[in-house]
């Protein structure tokens, strides 16, 4: 016969821990949500893993971002913000082929830096998905549609303030620079050098000097 004897801690067990969990800087795990994603796309990044990197746990995720897609829409606007000064160039009084040389140099080094996952976290992101993950496709295809219509209105602003030239096709050539960014964006990932990628813009860089005037 076995006497099971009740300790004084099994007798008065500790108390529940209540009220809100430890809180957390939201931009700082927010960061690492986003080198998640960037470094293994949305459907490669596992809860576990996003959870490890933030260090929170599950429930902290969902009860700061809603669910794993929304974490990924706010890591998408937070990497936007890594490129702002880049992309301002599309608003600033510079002519058109110093503006894309702008974009496309600051892509390449955005690209190839160091201390991030290398290439684009939205220029060939979720391109093919599970059909649950089909509003997330689309949420980062209308960001890439956003940008494109800002290489074509820059463009045909250059054409109305005379530095590029009047029979240009607008939208074409932004298909073009935005088809370079993407492209860079493959070759940063398959190991190409800033370098390499700056020999990219440069021959991009002199097609868009062909239709200045």
């Amino acid at each position: 016969m076995i006497t099971v004897k009740n300790s004084a801690d099994m007798k008065n067990p500790p108390a529940r821990r209540r009220g809100r969990p430890p809180a957390f800087d939201r931009e700082v795990v927010l960061a690492a949500a986003r080198e998640t994603f960037w470094a293994h796309g949305y459907e490669g990044a596992s809860i576990a893993d996003l959870t490890a990197a933030m260090g929170i746990t599950p429930q902290s995720l969902y009860a700061a971002f809603n669910s794993k897609a929304e974490l990924y829409r706010a890591a998408l606007q937070q990497y936007r913000m890594l490129g702002a000064d880049t992309f301002s160039a599309l608003g600033e009084p510079i002519d058109t082929v110093s503006a894309f040389g702008r974009i496309l140099q600051g892509s390449a080094a955005i690209f190839a830096a160091p201390e991030h996952p290398k290439g684009c976290m939205i220029s060939t992101a979720v391109l093919n998905c599970a059909s649950e993950n089909d509003g997330v496709a689309d949420h980062v295809a209308a960001l890439r549609r956003q940008s494109l219509s800002g290489f074509a209105a820059r463009i045909e602003r250059g054409i109305r303030e005379g530095d590029i030239k009047a029979g240009t096709n607008a939208g074409a050539l932004a298909r073009f620079v935005a088809a370079i960014v993407q492209g860079m964006s493959v070759q940063a990932r398959d190991g190409a050098s800033l370098e390499e990628l700056l020999d990219i813009a440069t021959l991009a860089i002199a097609e868009v000097s062909r239709h200045r005037v």
